[in-house]
């Protein structure tokens, strides 16, 4: 067989648009093999993003046979397959998105002394993030560790060219391509739909109301957000894409997602991110209550706008930005419960979780992580008053308090006794030696 062959290992970049190894590797390449490998020790960690995985994947099957290729399919540890696939069809060499997470540092690593070892080459890519994390550095230091300077400095940097799909897509012949495995289920009945396409189509409806965008992201009951987030963390759509469609570096919304640029070059240089406290000297002087712990998981903390922000989390598989914070600071500073397990719950229920944006956003909140004040704290009920004022977010999610009108939704323990009584809802939370200022 004549011709040069490459194998493109695809991983958090479900997409055929603006994917550098993609359109590098069909460009330079006669024939290219789009590879996923689905690793059993990455399964079941939670079943709502199994699900939205496996709905990516059948999309970008799907995309990728109309450009003429495929998507092959391996199951296994995804470095042993990708050499076997690349030496099965005589390729070159590999090409896949740079990551950040220990998870993924192992894997390169672990890439890289194979493809040594069978004499092909590795060339990692860009498009996880719109700056490479490394990219940027301050003087003196290897990262950024407060989020201004790195934003100043993030939006005056040199992006990379946006690249278009690949026209073609050619394969080697005689490659087994493999089955998708069936759609399993997941937990959030009212879970988002995964996929490019999916992903797009919510982009362009939502665009229109970026003029907006100050009045309305933190509008609890509004909730009119882009709930891009999904399909930014599986990679069904570009960060750069997204940041260029939005065309203006100073905006709110493409601040967002400098935010997320800034966690992964954190989390670059601190893979342990998702176990050990950042900040240095952070105190962490936890409670451990296991019934206070499972009461905010399942959103019966007696706390409306926490319980609804949790039971948001259960029905889709997502949470209004607000409610994250509102809910892991009511966990962290109000119950002084440990962030760790806050974090595995999020971990397990969101379909954006991911180890850089999740576990940096948790440590902001509980004081251990990049926030330059790690003191502060957020009033649950000021919060809930503050951006959910006439109690829509709540009502909604919180049907036990539907009949309550108007703001007293939020403090349904100051009712009168007789109105509280025919209530199926519980008290707050008790909170030893918890500091009153949490539930002025």
């Amino acid at each position: 067989m004549s011709g040069r062959t490459a194998v493109v290992l695809f991983t958090r970049d479900l997409r055929v648009h603006d994917h550098p190894a993609l359109a590098t590797a069909c460009a330079a390449f006669d024939r290219v093999v789009p590879l996923y490998v689905l690793d059993p020790t990455l399964a079941d960690h939670s079943p709502n993003r199994t699900r939205f995985l496996h709905q990516c994947l059948a999309e970008l099957r799907d995309t990728l046979r109309g450009l003429g290729g495929d998507l092959v399919i391996r199951r296994g540890d995804p470095v042993a397959e990708a050499v076997r696939v690349a030496r099965e069809v005589g390729a070159e060499g590999i090409g896949l998105s740079a990551d950040v997470s220990r998870y993924a540092h192992r894997r390169e690593r672990r890439l890289r002394a194979e493809c040594d070892r069978h004499r092909l080459a590795l060339r990692l890519f860009p498009g996880v993030t719109i700056v490479e994390p490394g990219a940027l550095r301050p003087g003196g230091g290897d990262h950024y560790r407060v989020f201004t300077p790195y934003h100043r400095v993030w939006s005056v940097a040199q992006w990379r060219e946006e690249l278009a799909a690949p026209r073609r897509v050619t394969l080697p012949d005689g490659v087994a391509v493999g089955r998708l495995p069936a759609l399993p289920k997941g937990e959030s009945p009212q879970a988002a739909v995964g996929g490019e396409t999916v992903g797009q189509r919510r982009l362009t409806q939502w665009l229109p109301t970026l003029r907006r965008y100050d009045d309305i992201h933190d509008d609890l009951a509004g909730d009119e957000t882009s709930r891009l987030s999904p399909y930014l963390r599986f990679g069904c759509l570009s960060p750069l894409a997204v940041a260029n469609r939005a065309d203006d570096r100073g905006h709110p919304f493409v601040r967002q997602l400098c935010w997320r640029d800034f966690y992964h070059q954190v989390t670059a240089a601190f893979p342990e991110i998702a176990a050990k406290a950042y900040r240095r000297g952070a105190t962490e002087d936890w409670r451990y209550d296991a019934a206070a712990l499972t009461a905010w998981t399942e959103g019966r903390t007696g706390m409306p706008i926490v319980d609804a922000g949790m039971r948001q989390l259960h029905a889709e598989g997502w949470m209004h930005n607000r409610a994250r914070l509102i809910t892991a600071g009511y966990l962290t500073k109000v119950l002084g419960l440990d962030w760790r397990p806050g974090l595995a719950v999020f971990s397990r229920w969101l379909l954006d979780g991911d180890v850089p944006d999740n576990s940096g956003n948790w440590q902001w909140v509980a004081g251990t992580g990049n926030d330059s004040r790690p003191y502060r704290g957020l009033n649950p009920v000021r919060q809930a008053e503050r951006y959910d004022p006439d109690g829509g977010y709540v009502r909604r999610w919180v049907p036990e308090l539907a009949a309550v009108a108007g703001k007293a939704v939020h403090q349904p323990w100051r009712l009168p006794a007789e109105v509280r009584r025919t209530l199926d809802y519980p008290p707050p939370l008790e909170v030893p030696d918890a500091d009153p200022v949490w539930l002025r």
